[in-house]
């Protein structure tokens, strides 16, 4: 199975965090699924962090790098498809990060791991 990391998922599962469900952990361990995280979700840590609402053990450029690659997953760039994709979906909510993840998981075939609601809303395969 492929997996996208919703952002607060990937912080989650670096953190351990109890937040984490145990079927999103579960997948997450597996060793055949294949773990991605957009770089949206990069962007989103880096514009948080920099804004002092995302406190962090490190640079965000060097904590995200260090954590993903500690963890065994892999970076999905944005890619033109996925960008231009972002509008045929829906006007759930407004955020560019989360509509970025959904085009991701949609053009991709993707599945995203979140707890997010408004993200199982829209038409992209969503698993917590």
């Amino acid at each position: 199975m492929k997996l996208l990391l919703d952002t607060c998922t990937f912080l989650w599962v670096i953190l351990d965090a109890p937040r984490l469900s145990r079927q999103a952990r579960q997948l997450f361990r597996a060793p055949d699924n294949e773990i991605y995280l957009s770089a949206a979700s990069a962007w989103e840590i880096s514009v948080k962090h920099a804004l002092g609402h995302l406190p962090l053990p490190a640079p965000s450029e060097r904590f995200v790098r260090e954590m993903r690659e500690a963890h065994g997953i892999t970076s999905l760039p944005v890619d033109e498809e996925s960008a231009l994709h972002v509008s045929k979906l829906p006007a759930l909510h407004r955020d560019p990060f989360d509509r970025m993840l959904v085009s991701q998981a949609i053009v991709h075939g993707l599945s995203v791991l979140t707890p997010d609601p408004l993200i199982t809303q829209y038409p992209a395969r969503t698993i917590w």
